[in-house]
């Protein structure tokens, strides 16, 4: 069973920087496609930052400069760097993992994740 845990999470003022992480259980080949997700009340789960297997990355505009996703080797650990972070980057943060490979134009889709994390709070306040 394929399990994604995010840690990470907290409260930060604006300019701050948090790292969060994402472990990932039970699946024994490589993930094509990574991603970080994140989601406000009332709104639809936006696609912050993804990672393919062969370390291209994409990122949603307002975050591009300031947040780096990575990986480790073993494509067990996701993380998500934030930097200078704004009131705007406060949100629940996913973590989601696809078997599939994406192309450019679906890799901040959410509908192209078949696994996801339970999500980590990121509160961004003076």
């Amino acid at each position: 069973q394929v399990q994604l845990v995010e840690s990470g999470g907290g409260s930060v003022q604006p300019g701050g920087s948090l790292r969060l992480s994402c472990a990932i259980f039970g699946y024994g080949t490589s993930w094509l496609s990574m991603g970080w997700f994140r989601q406000v009340p009332g709104k639809e789960r936006e696609g912050v930052a993804s990672i393919i297997t062969e370390g291209s990355t994409t990122y949603e505009e307002s975050v591009k400069g300031r947040f780096t996703i990575s990986k480790d080797s073993a494509e067990t650990t996701l993380y998500l760097q934030m930097n200078k972070l704004k009131f705007d980057d406060t949100a629940m943060y996913y973590c989601a993992a696809s078997r599939r490979y994406q192309g450019p134009s679906r890799r901040l889709d959410a509908g192209s994740y078949d696994y996801w994390g339970q999500g980590t709070q990121v509160t961004v306040s003076s």
